[in-house]
């Protein structure tokens, strides 16, 4: 069985998000809560409320024990970009983008994937 939550148009450049992401893949959904608890980086946080979401997802589907499911799968997809102006000396402007990030994580209990 495997279970998918999203999380949309967060507000961290996906760039950040990755380095988190790529740090649980393939880790038990337990042993990655803790380490995402005790990291620096401010995407842990983020990473780590679609992870208890995914983990939620498979309580409610009747999953045995969702801390002892693995993260088969997960992924920061670009989300749009927000363009906002700074002005600067003599009338020129720079473009300043805010970019959002969507993330995936998918949990499996080991039979499939």
């Amino acid at each position: 069985m495997e279970k998918k939550a999203v999380f949309k148009y967060a507000r961290i450049t996906p760039r950040k998000a990755r380095r988190v992401v790529d740090l649980i893949r393939g880790k038990r959904a337990g042993e990655a809560m803790v380490s995402l608890r005790f990291m620096p980086y401010r995407g842990a946080k983020i990473v780590e409320k679609v992870l208890r979401s995914v983990m939620s997802n498979a309580e409610q589907a009747k999953a045995p024990d969702s801390e002892q499911m693995t993260i088969s799968r997960a992924f920061v997809d670009t989300g749009p970009v927000m363009k906002r102006m700074q002005p600067r000396a003599m009338g020129r402007a720079n473009i300043i983008k805010k970019r959002m990030s969507h993330i995936t994580i998918y949990l499996s209990d080991g039979g499939e994937r």
